[in-house]
């Protein structure tokens, strides 16, 4: 009888997720957002700036401030010491003794050139320590220019002349044949169109064939004009053709 109660294949089981019928509240089963707090806001309503309170922060040191135990002298006041003008007796500062110069360790006879015009003066200074280092060539270095013959410097020359040794070059003992020399017909004709106008020039091209059919084709000497009749009047012409048909034995007789 149980058997008949149940529709179908539904059998009575354990459900498989936590439904609503489960529950006499609704709970936390709620899957819209809250309005409400910070975290998981729901993204369609505005949210309002949140705060948070900080808890007490950590003690740095176990040991506190002593608090009010400081003995604090009653004579200093915010504004510094409470007291009157006090005086009191010092040593004798010790001082450095400098030697300054008199009056007679000055020239000023010798300051005239300096305050009144004077003529130049050269003085000859001492050898410096670089002199020995020095490369600077000194005065017996150099060379004067020779003021005779065609290698002067700044001066006007007469004509000079050299009497020059025999060359070999065009001697009496000089070998023609190992003369190297270009002769007339080494050097090529200059083209007078070069510097002229240049004429019109022609040149001879080969023989161009029309394109076309290249079979044999009969001649003037080929046809026989007088044979044609087919222009001119003519008479009826009446023509014997053969009795027997082409396509019979003939009859051959042996004539002895």
């Amino acid at each position: 009888m149980t058997e008949e109660v149940w529709v179908g294949s539904w059998r009575p089981h354990r459900p498989r997720g936590p439904i609503m019928a489960l529950y006499s509240s609704p709970g936390p089963k709620y899957l819209i957002p809250p309005t409400t707090g910070f975290v998981k806001h729901t993204p369609t309503k505005l949210r309002a700036p949140a705060y948070s309170f900080r808890g007490a922060p950590m003690l740095l040191a176990e040991n506190c401030s002593p608090g009010p135990r400081y003995s604090v002298n009653p004579k200093i006041l915010r504004t510094g010491k409470d007291l009157g003008p006090a005086y009191s007796i010092l040593g004798r500062y010790h001082t450095k003794t400098m030697l300054t110069p008199g009056p007679g360790d000055y020239f000023p006879e010798k300051s005239t050139k300096h305050v009144f015009d004077s003529a130049p003066s050269h003085s000859i200074s001492a050898r410096t320590k670089t002199f020995r280092v020095d490369s600077t060539p000194g005065p017996a270095a150099y060379m004067l220019p020779v003021v005779m013959g065609p290698h002067t410097v700044g001066k006007v020359s007469q004509p000079s002349f050299s009497i020059k040794g025999r060359s070999k070059l065009g001697s009496f003992s000089d070998d023609l044949h190992k003369a190297r020399t270009p002769g007339p017909a080494a050097y090529r004709q200059t083209d007078v169109q070069v510097t002229k106008f240049k004429a019109p020039q022609y040149t001879m091209a080969a023989r161009v064939e029309p394109p076309g059919d290249k079979t044999l084709k009969p001649g003037p000497g080929a046809h026989s004009p007088e044979k044609v009749f087919l222009n001119k009047p003519c008479a009826p012409v009446v023509t014997f053709g053969i009795k027997h048909s082409d396509y019979m034995t003939p009859l051959v007789v042996d004539v002895e």
